[in-house]
């Protein structure tokens, strides 16, 4: 595959300023000047409505056959009313909107009434609703926030959480279904609303500071915290974006896309850059689950993207479908410029079976690429914007990022400042205190280092989590998210996530979670019927992990790249106890936490029959 070529794509040249050495670190920064940007993200819709008013902006299926359709003049109409609908409740700063369904056309409408009023909006995980078991964060959020409106796509859905909170003096709106005991205004209400001039009035009135979002993220362990995002960000991140991605101002993006609102990828990162570029976003109401994927292999066998964008996980998920049905294959790539990953490190079997079915459609490779970043830079600050011909590069800092990188063992402890990074927290500058250091820059806790060292222009690549990372008994340093991704090419497709243990032990373990229809598919001994506890104790499966594992250690050089020892879980990963996120991210502390139990049975002195011994 090394002599085929890659598809044609205009990036901005990757220029590079860096000072500094491997002592005292580095401050990289781009050679690119950050161009002048729009002060708040409602001029962007502006903008479209005036100049491709006709042009689809947001689709979503509506039934088997039909896709219900908004071209940007019509978005703009229904959004003024909204706009008009919030002015006329007096929300605001102190009374924003909160959003507890997932992506729709409606909370799309809302979101961006919301950006044209000036009133922050705060979209909340719909697992924190709708697979929690006690409540707790919803509840949380929704007493820290004091939302003066709340927003769900189907009453009847929502009844349960919503009956948690004490909805005195905050408005329902619903698309549909009801609440019993509850008064809620439907949605089309909102819609209905005269529309005045203090709608272009309030829109003036919105700068860089203004609040468009608060975005809640999980940390590690105890409540979610609310992450302040300014229209400034917001805005100044897409003109990163904008510059060194050049081939969209060209190419209106075309986004066939699930990826959670709550979330910055999806959210701030996918739906802003249609918006920025003038593109359409179908909305997929699918996601890399199984029974659901189905829904997203539809919709690609429909729609050609542009752009692709998904986590490793949604990637696994798919790759299946790409290998097996020549049609759909040629569909997803007939438009396609570039596929891009984030929200975890893609391993190395998934980026070359992507080439593979690349090359089987069009004859070439398609440019793969990733950037980094966190909710709290919106989220762009590092990106890839040359070619690549493995994963794991995160590339350098975009245009007006400065990059601080402080050593840290083998690699750098990285730290962001720029325009697109957040003041702090919601009503909590304790954490917005402990988050920047003396110079400003926000710590954003991972670790990095150079793909190559005498030329940084090649970019970085991600090392992990500083706070994951730990010692082995012998002080030898475990680098977690290197050697998760190496694990898990090691021994695809058969485990899905891993957690790395071997803190203060003698030697490294893995808790995994098994790929369910990967075992089921390359096990004849089992079937569509077998269960979770079965594929975790047959036989087949530890042979398999055996086998490659073993391969995998023979390369390795030292005790903290070797796997000693393996456990299978069939209970999946709870998010109500943090340990997985909407994107499929796992969160290493808090599911070490929560199991500690296995850990300690995987280093038992005498393990039981469970532990795969290697």
């Amino acid at each position: 595959m090394d002599s085929v070529e890659f598809s044609d794509l205009d990036f901005a040249p990757p220029r590079i300023s860096i000072e500094g050495s491997p002592e005292t670190g580095f401050l990289f920064t781009s050679a690119l000047t950050l161009q002048p940007y729009r002060e708040n993200l409602g001029q962007m819709l502006r903008h479209w409505g005036q100049h491709s008013p006709d042009r689809i902006f947001l689709a979503e299926r509506q039934n088997d056959d039909d896709w219900r359709q908004l071209s940007y003049a019509e978005v703009n109409q229904q959004v003024d009313a909204i706009a008009q609908a919030l002015l006329d409740r007096r929300l605001g700063p102190y009374r924003p909107v909160m959003i507890l369904s997932g992506n729709s056309i409606d909370h799309a409408l809302l979101m961006l009434g919301c950006f044209i009023a000036g009133v922050p909006m705060v979209p909340v995980s719909v697992p924190y609703s709708l697979l929690s078991k006690d409540y707790l964060k919803l509840r949380f959020i929704f007493e820290e926030i004091c939302p003066g409106m709340i927003f769900v796509a189907d009453g009847d859905l929502f009844a349960a959480p919503l009956a948690s909170l004490d909805l005195a003096g905050v408005e329902v709106v619903v698309s549909q279904g009801r609440l019993p005991e509850t008064s809620t205004t439907p949605f089309a209400k909102l819609l209905a609303t005269p529309v005045t001039a203090d709608v272009e009035r309030a829109l003036a009135q919105v700068g860089a500071k203004t609040v468009a979002k608060i975005l809640y993220t999980s940390g590690s362990t105890g409540q979610p915290k609310g992450v302040i995002n300014t229209h400034g960000m917001l805005c100044s991140n897409q003109q990163m974006l904008a510059q060194i991605w050049p081939f969209t101002d060209q190419t209106p993006p075309v986004l066939v896309d699930w990826l959670p609102w709550n979330h910055t990828f999806g959210g701030n990162h996918n739906f802003h850059l249609v918006l920025n570029q003038g593109g359409t976003l179908y909305i997929d109401g699918g996601k890399p689950v199984p029974g659901l994927v189905e829904q997203t292999v539809r919709n690609l066998a429909e729609i050609s993207p542009t752009i692709y964008f998904n986590v490793p996980v949604g990637y696994a998920m798919l790759l299946p479908h790409l290998e097996q049905d020549e049609l759909l294959r040629n569909n997803f790539f007939k438009h396609l410029q570039l596929i891009f990953y984030a929200g975890a490190a893609l391993p190395q079997d998934l980026w070359e079976r992507l080439e593979r079915v690349a090359i089987q459609a069009t004859g070439k490779k398609v440019v793969m690429t990733s950037s980094w970043g966190s909710t709290e830079t919106s989220p762009l600050a590092t990106a890839a914007h040359f070619t690549l011909e493995k994963a794991g590069v995160i590339g350098i800092p975009c245009p007006g990022v400065s990059l601080k990188m402080l050593p840290n063992g083998d690699s750098y402890e990285l730290r962001v400042k720029g325009p697109n990074v957040t003041p702090g927290y919601f009503r909590r500058p304790d954490l917005t205190a402990a988050a920047f250091d003396e110079d400003g820059y926000y710590m954003i806790g991972d670790a990095g280092r150079f793909v190559d060292p005498e030329d940084p222009g090649k970019g970085i690549s991600f090392d992990g989590r500083v706070a994951e990372d730990f010692k082995l008994a012998s002080g030898t340093w475990v680098r977690v998210g290197l050697l998760r991704v190496a694990a898990l090419a090691a021994t695809a497709p058969l485990l899905q996530f891993a957690l790395i243990t071997g803190h203060d032990r003698e030697y490294v373990g893995i808790l995994g979670w098994p790929n369910i229809a990967a075992c089921k598919a390359l096990f004849k001994v089992l079937d569509e019927n077998s269960s979770a506890a079965t594929i975790v104790q047959h036989p087949e499966i530890a042979a398999y992990l055996r086998r490659t594992l073993t391969q995998f250690n023979s390369g390795q050089q030292g005790s903290s790249t070797r796997i000693a020892r393996v456990m299978l879980m069939c209970e999946p990963p709870d998010s109500d106890a943090n340990e997985i996120t909407d994107k499929g991210y796992i969160n290493q502390r808090a599911a070490l936490l929560r199991r500690k139990n296995l850990v300690e049975q995987l280093y038992a002195k005498q393990p039981g029959p469970d532990v795969i011994l290697l």
